[in-house]
């Protein structure tokens, strides 16, 4: 039977011989099944091929998919060209595991007349009852692959709900013979785990811890396998993936997770792409709590939890503390919609907040509910903010005290660990370099290399120690201050080196959100504020209309513009309030047009030589050529009280008026002529030596 599907048609063409294996570790370890596999090559020959091409391309490779499957795309091709007699392999299982793969294959063969040959038999696809045996063989392979990945899952599963899956351990743990969690032994990584979780307790956003341990030169420890196939703890600069896998994964807080991803996939130009996706607590497969001892509580990891969060952006969250000047970002609710209003920033530096309810015109087209200035409701909540701690703000400055010392402590225990893995690292570097012969220069020069290296990464940690030692070594506040600081309370939050971050912080600890809507009648903006703790109040602030202005110029600087105007232009005047560093009401410097701007509003007339004569207004030195004296002749009278003068800017001119100095109480002597020589008087001569 073997002999009459075998025709002179068939062994005119060549033979191709596939031979797979699913994973590198077979290919590894399986040497007797690869064997077996070639060997099909002395049956292909024994049935009258000559020529036979062996394609072993996918060893490594799993048939579920032809993704990466060169060999076999070659082989197909080969087969669709007609130039295949007869396709072999050592069990059909080796053409694919899957019914798609499969029955394209066979259906090629179909089509150019050609064989199937494996160790039992030989298969011809044009008949019936071979198509049907092979039919019913690809079936069983794909169900022989599911069956041993079902039961290899449910093996997986049934360890895990026992706690006992432990494939790799995290870093800040090892794993023991008998499948167990245990807190690394190396002191210095467990103080930089539980160094993460402090910063972010006390920062709130994992990013700013990240920027911390930058910022500090504190390094985190990562697992690296070594060339001898076991984990190893090394020490790099910090990253943010690094920072928050630390914060997000369970196994710190001494819980045993399992199934806390999915794998999902999707066609996307003609390709099958596959993506990992995180799975709600409530859907993990395994969730053992207090399953081993870990860094934080459950308790924490769970407002670990909920403070990352908060800090993302998406589904209308408040979102992290950012350096904006905008106080309430993140905070404000409209009452109308329910949306969080977003922010826009305005004017010269884009100093200038202003609240928008704009995402229902961006979502969906519709008209936008409401919009204000921030720089008047921002300072209406800091002043409610101010009224609830100002009981405690004394209580609060030696704490944050005590904190910061506490600060210094731990950068300066970090480090001190630091030296002392130095240090050891150093002393094995010089038991090494002792331990080798001193003739062996190969060796030896490049043991000293290391030895060298080592020393000089300790010097350099013991410098680092002593700049944090001295920076602790400064003096800090006395305590008798901070019993003044109650009042300057106020102060130090409007103050403008205070740290936006800091304040917004503060109002996200006391205050759970803001509603806030716009009364049309009144125009003010209303704000219902919802204190942690249940407690709502509500403020009302008046809205600013259109072209009224919140910064206006102060009091003292009209004023004085008022008085340079009297003997000055206004390109003169604004480089005096320039050099006396008197910023417009916005913070920029003057100029000729902002001069005119302010007099043209305050009505101040402008300067000319006529108005100054028909006033009687001098400079200092026009007066002093009046009164006929030296300029600090006349600065001196004006301080003893002789006469007045008006100086509006610390870095202008003196004003002076020209009847006051016709009044003067003290009359200035006139110059006296220098006092001529007399014949009775001897010179004196000085002999030359």
């Amino acid at each position: 039977m073997m002999a009459e599907k075998i025709t002179p048609r068939h062994l005119a063409r060549k033979a191709m011989l596939y031979v797979r294996q699913s994973s590198p570790h077979q290919v590894t370890h399986n040497e007797e099944s690869r064997r077996l596999q070639y060997e099909m090559r002395q049956r292909l020959g024994s049935l009258g091929w000559n020529e036979v091409v062996i394609v072993d391309e996918d060893l490594g490779r799993s048939a579920t998919t032809t993704a990466d499957r060169a060999g076999f795309q070659r082989m197909v091709a080969e087969v669709c060209l007609g130039k295949v007699g007869a396709v072999a392999a050592r069990e059909v299982s080796r053409f694919a595991r899957n019914n798609r793969d499969w029955h394209q294959l066979v259906e090629m063969c179909s089509l150019v007349d050609t064989l199937l040959v494996d160790q039992e038999a030989v298969y011809d696809p044009r008949l019936a009852n071979d198509r049907l045996l092979l039919g019913l063989k690809g079936s069983m392979s794909e169900y022989e692959l599911d069956l041993l990945r079902q039961r290899s899952l449910d093996a997986r599963r049934a360890k895990a709900k026992r706690g006992e899956l432990v494939v790799l351990a995290p870093v800040g743990f090892i794993k023991t013979v008998d499948q167990r969690l245990e807190k690394d032994p190396d002191l210095r990584v467990q103080r930089a785990i539980r160094l993460v979780f402090d910063k972010f307790f006390e920062l709130g956003s994992a990013r700013q811890t990240l920027m911390w341990f930058v910022e500090q030169g504190v390094d985190l420890p990562s697992r690296y396998r070594s060339t001898t196939g076991s984990w190893e703890t090394t020490w790099r600069r910090p990253a943010y993936r690094t920072v928050i896998g630390i914060l997000g994964a369970p196994v710190y807080a001494g819980a045993y997770a399992y199934g806390r991803t999915a794998v999902q996939s999707r066609v996307h130009a003609g390709v099958v792409e596959k993506r990992c996706v995180r799975k709600p607590r409530e859907q993990w497969t395994v969730l053992i709590p207090d399953h081993h001892e870990g860094y934080i509580s459950w308790q924490d990891f769970q407002r670990v939890e909920r403070m990352l969060g908060d800090n993302s952006t998406a589904f209308g969250q408040r979102g992290a503390a950012r350096t904006g000047v905008a106080l309430l970002a993140g905070m404000l609710r409209c009452r109308r919609c329910g949306r969080k209003l977003m922010v826009n920033y305005t004017g010269l530096g884009r100093a200038f907040p202003r609240y928008c309810c704009h995402r229902a015109r961006m979502d969906n087209g519709e008209p936008s509910c409401i919009s204000f200035g921030g720089l008047n409701v921002d300072a209406a909540v800091s002043q409610e903010i101010l009224r609830v701690v100002q009981p405690c703000a004394v209580q609060a400055s030696a704490q944050a005290l005590a904190e910061e010392g506490r600060k210094h402590d731990e950068v300066i225990h970090c480090l001190l660990l630091e030296l002392k893995a130095g240090r050891y690292e150093a002393e094995r570097a010089r038991k090494q370099y002792d331990a080798v012969d001193p003739e062996n220069r190969l060796v030896a020069d490049e043991l000293e290399r290391r030895w060298n290296a080592s020393l000089e990464k300790v010097r350099a940690i013991e410098t680092r120690l002593d700049q944090a030692r001295d920076v602790h070594a400064r003096p800090s506040v006395a305590p008798a201050i901070l019993t003044d600081l109650h009042g300057d309370l106020d102060r130090a939050w409007n103050d403008a080196s205070t740290d936006a971050r800091l304040k917004k912080r503060i109002l996200r600890t006391l205050i759970e959100d803001i509603i806030v809507d716009i009364d049309e009648a009144t125009s003010e903006v209303e704000l219902v504020i919802h204190w942690k703790g249940g407690v709502h109040s509500t403020l009302r602030v008046q809205r600013r209309r259109r072209g009224q202005h919140a910064a206006q110029t102060s009091k003292n600087t009209t004023a004085a513009v008022r008085a340079l105007a009297l003997v000055c232009d206004d390109e003169v005047v604004a480089s005096c309030l320039n050099r006396s560093k008197m910023p417009t009401a916005k913070g920029n410097r003057w100029t000729r047009e902002r001069v005119a701007s302010l007099r043209s509003t305050h009505e101040i007339p402008r300067h000319s030589e006529e108005r100054q004569r028909e006033g009687g207004w001098l400079t200092l030195s026009q007066a002093a050529a009046y009164v006929g004296v030296a300029s600090a002749t006349l600065r001196r009278l004006v301080e003893v009280g002789s006469t007045s003068a008006m100086h509006p800017v610390s870095h202008g001119p003196w004003i002076f008026r020209r009847r006051d100095l016709d009044s003067m109480t003290v009359r200035v002597p006139r110059r006296r002529e220098p006092a001529a020589a007399l014949s009775s008087q001897l010179a004196l001569e000085i002999p030359r030596i």
